[in-house]
């Protein structure tokens, strides 16, 4: 799940995740295997694999499942034969709603993201409805414990970032995604950990959201997240730190 502020997306992400632990491993799980059958069982060689088996282990999958996965994507445990497909659409306060989906069948995907759109109140779109409001781009999020803004900024521009920007307790680096693996070597070369590292969807602009709406958008997306299909969720809002603060109930 990812708004405008992605410190808060990850927080709220984490806090659902931690919950539903076996699930996550699931969706990781069905990443790797798909990066492998795309582009082989080398992660030195097969980009997407790498960091798919990156996120895995930020998540503390265990190597055994990590590697089971791999073998399934090659084709040692049996065929697999999951497709990659994005469902669009527009969900409470207009908000524009992209979904990545790994499935093995579109027409029960497509069913269960549709009802989640109608139950929560908003409708799933045709193809391009709402893509063309995001860009694809490196993305990184780093707490401020880890690196002061000087330092960070030296290091990501360097390396080809487009943009280092304050966000929330932290800072936000942008790159394009060429330069994703490149600005990653040198936030590792330079011991800076980051909380998010990952190529992902950045909306061009934002919906405002009050409270009421914030609760809204937050538990269509919740749901989406909890469909097994459904690998990662990407919207257009932004919910101010108070506000999000009472919508979280903290």
């Amino acid at each position: 799940m990812a708004g405008h502020s992605h410190w808060a997306g990850i927080k709220h992400k984490k806090g659902a995740a931690d919950k539903k632990r076996g699930a996550l491993f699931g969706k990781l799980s069905r990443a790797i295997i798909v990066a492998a059958q795309n582009g082989g069982g080398d992660p030195a060689m097969n980009l997407t694999l790498r960091y798919a088996i990156d996120r895995a282990r930020k998540a503390s999958m265990p190597k055994d499942n990590i590697d089971r996965a791999i073998k399934k994507g090659c084709g040692e445990l049996g065929d697999v034969n999951f497709v990659e497909v994005l469902y669009e659409g527009y969900g409470p306060e207009g908000v524009a709603v992209l979904c990545d989906v790994l499935t093995d069948n579109r027409n029960r995907s497509a069913g269960e993201i549709r009802k989640c759109f109608e139950v929560h109140g908003g409708n799933l779109g045709a193809n391009g409805c709402v893509s063309w409001m995001f860009e694809r781009k490196g993305l990184f999020l780093v707490s401020a414990e880890n690196a002061d803004e000087e330092t960070l900024f030296e290091v990501a521009l360097e390396a080809g970032a487009e943009d280092v920007k304050q966000d929330g307790p932290g800072f936000q680096i942008t790159c394009d995604p060429a330069a994703f693996d490149d600005v990653n070597a040198a936030l590792e070369a330079a011991k800076i950990p980051t909380e998010m590292a990952e190529i992902a969807r950045v909306a061009s602009s934002t919906v405002e959201l009050d409270a009421d709406g914030g609760r809204k958008i937050l538990k269509l997306l919740d749901a989406l997240e909890e469909l097994e299909d459904v690998q990662n969720v990407t919207a257009n809002f932004n919910i101010p730190d108070d506000v999000m603060a009472e919508v979280s109930g903290e």
